[in-house]
């Protein structure tokens, strides 16, 4: 994105193995995107590209010190001054020390500007909300497991649509032109759908909100079953005298 003067870190995507074996989860809170996650196909599966990807993470989980004062340091570059930094175009604040380790480098780089998409809702209701970096832009994004403290009348959000034509019909906003109007445009943010072909089989024409909420009151109705058969499954009978003398 450097031809729109954004410079991005990131992250593997969603859930793996680093090469040592360990396991990850970098968006806990992933739900239907991760069915039709770009950062799961093509360029980011090439081995060079998703090796760079778990040397970010190892570096992050091994010695979080350590990948702070790195970022600070490769931060204070000329070239970042005015500039802008996409966190994760692949990846989500995973952890609440990884997201503070963030801020204070947000803090401490206050000639640089950061922007972000993210499904961490609580998360950022809890620590980022309450007293904000001013150089620190987000946008709430649709299709994960934290859709329904979503509030489109007040949050920033983005919804990923089938095409730019349902954008407009929705009365919604693309930041197709440019990806800062995520942050810089109006608060209800269209981003249409990859054009992977399978992608948008599964997408099956709706936006990542509604597919969301699909299989989200799929699973409460399955719950409600559940508890609903268990409770009026017939109780077990009492013991009687008569049992013993049979």
């Amino acid at each position: 994105m450097r031809e729109i003067g954004v410079h991005n870190w990131t992250l593997p995507a969603w859930a793996g193995r680093l090469p040592d074996g360990r396991s990850y989860n970098t968006c806990p809170s992933a739900g239907v995107c991760r069915q039709v996650c770009y950062a799961l196909h093509g360029t980011y599966t090439w081995p060079a590209v998703r090796g760079k990807h778990h040397a970010n993470l190892a570096f992050v989980l091994d010695d979080l010190p350590g990948w702070e004062h790195a970022m600070l340091a490769e931060l204070a570059a000329t070239k970042f001054h005015g500039g802008w930094i996409r966190i994760h175009d692949a990846g989500d604040f995973f952890s609440d020390a990884y997201t503070h380790a963030w801020l204070r480098i947000i803090r401490a780089r206050p000639d640089v500007n950061f922007y972000c998409y993210t499904k961490e809702v609580d998360r950022f209701r809890r620590l980022v909300e309450p007293d904000p970096p001013p150089n620190l832009l987000w946008v709430y994004s649709y299709g994960g497991t934290q859709d329904h403290a979503l509030n489109p009348a007040v949050d920033r959000v983005a919804d990923v649509f089938p095409d730019s034509q349902a954008i407009t019909d929705a009365g919604w906003d693309s930041q197709e032109a440019s990806d800062l109007l995520a942050v810089l445009g109006p608060r209800l943010v269209g981003v249409p759908a990859n054009r992977i072909p399978h992608f948008l089989r599964r997408l099956h024409g709706r936006r990542f909100s509604e597919w969301q909420a699909e299989v989200d009151t799929a699973r409460r109705a399955r719950r409600h079953g559940s508890v609903r058969s268990i409770s009026s499954a017939p109780a077990a009978r009492e013991p009687s005298a008569h049992d013993d003398a049979a």
